[in-house]
């Protein structure tokens, strides 16, 4: 980035911390906009171009090296991870689930493919079988809950958001095929090859660290199905966070420590725009994904009504596609990537070379993207193509 571009320098700017270039400054003065106007009080955004790192501000009461809890943006790790099992030979994504864990098969889940859990299609979004938080953060019962339980439709057919079924699912899958539990493998595949702060099982030493979330006004119980949704509609979606009730846990040191990978990822802005760039090209002499990996992050896989959230979703194989109410780069670009509830969002698009991260400890719940996130990145868009 160039020294010019020092944002102490900028009077026009006080309230946002950091570095941006000159080409990119749109960024900086959309971000402005969500301290003064949008109820932002602590967020960074970086992004990276075609491998360059051109924007890394913060503002509020937000550090450019704050750590958080990124909900579910912790599960564009386990694509990522299971793509890169797949180039060297340890997965096979279209292979039946059973095949790498024999007691998934039962309760009419024998042909339950890897790709379909990938992709929100395996017809579990929820446990049916009551878990306590305890048993759901030792692991172990959560999957004998999964392995026993009959999914809502056949594999394949239809597509619905799975929440913390989807950690579990995705994280046993890799353990399994790699022979290590997911906290190792997002140590030594992505956040050591790139020098980033990246954990799924976050160390005790560095909770002290740790920025927790302020929860949106009113708390969770904002409505965020559309208007259309049924009564059955709205129950799955409160059964998908209900069945354990970890809300109230984001921030204790049992839940951060265990590995609750749907959801319980922890992470700085900065790294995860690095970690998406190295997924569309080469940074710091680290490329990640192979091109077979790349075309797939941005295939459309399942698309249409999603059976658990309502709204119009599209999914590829491990990750979230942009769509009409979340449109990431733009709703007619490849972007790939995952929001987290509140205002986070990362992505990647392989066409603009854009890599993008919005971190926020400000929760708010909105129906479709949330405009902080949103308009920051359809301007870091608009720069990299002008």
């Amino acid at each position: 980035m160039t020294t010019d571009s020092l944002l102490d320098e900028a009077a026009d700017l006080p309230l946002v911390r950091g570095h941006f270039d000159a080409q990119f400054g749109a960024v900086a003065r959309e971000f402005d906009r969500n301290l003064r106007e949008r109820g932002e009080t602590g967020a960074a955004v970086c992004v990276y171009h075609r491998g360059r790192p051109v924007v890394d501000i913060a503002g509020g009461d937000y550090e450019l090296d704050t750590i958080q809890v990124m909900r579910s943006t912790t599960k564009g790790l386990l694509g990522i991870l299971a793509h890169l099992l797949r180039q060297r030979g340890q997965l096979d994504l279209d292979a039946p689930v059973s095949a790498l864990w024999p007691d998934f098969g039962q309760a009419g889940k024998a042909d339950i493919t890897v790709r379909s859990v990938l992709s929100h299609q395996a017809g579990l979004p929820y446990l049916e079988e009551p878990i306590s938080v305890a048993d759901a953060l030792a692991w172990q019962p959560a999957i004998t809950a999964l392995e026993r339980q009959r999914p809502l439709w056949p594999s394949g057919t239809d597509h619905g958001y799975h929440d913390m079924t989807y950690g579990w699912l995705v994280g046993e899958i890799l353990r399994r095929a790699s022979g290590v539990r997911v906290g190792e493998l997002v140590r030594r595949e992505l956040a050591e090859p790139l020098g980033i702060d990246l954990w799924i099982g976050m160390p005790l030493r560095r909770m002290r660290g740790l920025r927790p979330v302020r929860a949106a006004e009113g708390g969770r119980r904002l409505n965020l199905m559309p208007e259309s949704a049924s009564a059955a509609d709205e129950a799955r979606l409160a059964q998908t966070a209900a069945n354990p009730d970890i809300r109230s846990w984001e921030h204790r040191p049992e839940y951060l420590a265990a590995e609750m990978p749907g959801s319980n990822g922890v992470g700085q802005a900065r790294g995860l725009a690095k970690l998406y760039a190295a997924l569309i090209g080469e940074v710091d002499g680290v490329r990640l994904f192979d091109e077979q990996s790349l075309a797939e992050a941005c295939a459309v896989r399942a698309a249409g009504p999603d059976r658990v959230v309502g709204w119009e979703r599209r999914y590829a194989t491990g990750f979230m596609l942009t769509d009409p109410t979340r449109p990431m780069a733009g709703e007619h670009t490849r972007s790939f990537g995952y929001y987290g509830q509140g205002g986070l969002l990362t992505f990647a698009d392989p066409d603009s070379g854009l890599a993008f991260a919005y971190f926020t400890i400000q929760e708010q719940l909105h129906l479709g993207a949330d405009p902080r996130a949103n308009e920051v990145a359809r301007a870091a868009y608009d720069c990299a193509v002008a």
